[in-house]
């Protein structure tokens, strides 16, 4: 391979391997589908081998494209901190952000904190709610982007899967129970539906000891040995364990957490910010195939 590597085409790549689609990807880098396609034909050319196995509508990687995405990753990551650090400064202004308020207190706060740090005249505006209602604020115009759990057949770029699992004290068993005591969301979270929907096919005796809106009242309730909750794995907290299938808590569905933006023409800030997300929750974990 003689020529070089152009980030241009990098980033389309990995726009199509994090979206899953030629369609998707052409959406989030702004380019035609025709232009994606030929972006990726010369990519391949630079190369010298081909990068994805096309199967009538589906896309997968080759193993040289799995080798090349994380060189694309880690090439990006470089090129966008080269940037920021000379030409950023004068990147300001407010963001909204949405996000449900279990990935507030785990995934984001040393994202944000990062953010801050490489552009601190950004102001972020952070709301707190249900995916679904996050997404009824961005449609309405309230919010400038969300990072949301996204439902079965719902489109949005995908930052990243993890397991749902059943979560309890660790100084407790009150996993024990019967009925089991449940803390859940007071509103129809995919999470408490798909609990529920797992103990009523393997019959198991449950009653909702709690409800609420707030993952912080959720948790406290699990610490104390008051209920078990199914949440995020990357939701567990210092003193909460996992249940296993051989406790009787049957296996959760994995969750899809995803980015959505609003349709309106996205600030500086914002395109940063978003920019930012991507390449931090992605490298945090692998996202889905």
């Amino acid at each position: 391979m003689t020529a070089p590597l152009d980030s241009d085409l990098l980033r389309t790549f990995a726009a199509i391997v994090d979206s899953g689609s030629f369609t998707r990807a052409a959406e989030h880098v702004h380019r035609t589908q025709s232009a994606v396609s030929m972006q990726m034909k010369r990519l391949e050319e630079t190369v010298g081998k081909p990068l994805f196995v096309r199967d009538g509508r589906s896309i997968a990687l080759t193993h040289d494209g799995e080798k090349l995405i994380g060189y694309a990753r880690r090439i990006l990551r470089l090129h966008d901190e080269a940037l920021s650090h000379f030409a950023e400064p004068e990147v300001a202004g407010t963001v909204r952000v949405g996000t449900p308020d279990d990935y507030a207190l785990t995934l984001l706060p040393a994202l944000f904190a990062r953010f801050i740090e490489s552009y601190p005249r950004v102001h972020l505006e952070v709301t707190c709610d249900s995916s679904e209602r996050l997404q009824e604020a961005l449609n309405a115009g309230e919010l400038d982007l969300s990072i949301v759990t996204l439902r079965p057949g719902e489109d949005g770029v995908v930052l990243r899967e993890e397991p749902v699992v059943w979560a309890t004290s660790a100084q407790h068993d009150v996993h024990l129970a019967d009925p089991v005591p449940l803390a859940l969301f007071n509103y129809q979270c995919i999470f408490r539906i798909w609990g529920l929907e797992a103990l009523d096919r393997v019959d198991r005796d449950y009653r909702v000891a709690l409800t609420s809106r707030s993952y912080a009242a959720l948790s406290a309730a699990v610490l104390a040995g008051m209920a078990v909750t199914p949440i995020a794995e990357s939701s567990l907290l210092p003193g909460m364990r996992v249940l296993r299938p051989e406790e009787g808590y049957p296996p959760l569905p994995m969750a899809r957490i995803g980015l959505a933006e609003s349709r309106n023409a996205a600030s500086p800030a914002q395109a940063r910010l978003s920019e930012h997300i991507l390449r931090s929750m992605r490298e945090r974990a692998p996202v889905a195939a």
